[in-house]
């Protein structure tokens, strides 16, 4: 019995579209057409969350890990520094410019 496929008649119309502004419809028609409206529009602005959500946690990674890598760069530079400043003072105790 399951492997029977429903039959489908071909004189009803499938989902043909319309326009609300110019069309005739009832106040009920109206309504169902915003409930399904909504019903789609859910759908779409949870997986568009989620979407956003992922989207700005990648961002928010790429911008942590070039202000932690600036600090690092930063923090190295000073050493740098540091060491220029020791190897003039002991260039100057020994004369040698």
């Amino acid at each position: 019995m399951s492997d029977q496929k429903p039959t489908v008649d071909p004189e009803v119309p499938f989902a043909k579209r319309i326009d609300p502004n110019k069309e005739d419809l009832t106040r009920d028609e109206f309504y169902f057409i915003r409930q399904v409206e909504l019903a789609q529009w859910k759908k779409k602005s949870q997986q568009l969350r989620g979407r956003n959500i992922a989207t700005g946690l990648g961002i928010g990674a790429i911008v942590m890990g070039i202000y932690a890598y600036t600090f690092y760069s930063v923090k190295q530079e000073k050493i740098m520094d540091e060491l220029d400043e020791e190897a003039k003072i002991r260039g100057a105790k020994t004369g040698a410019n």
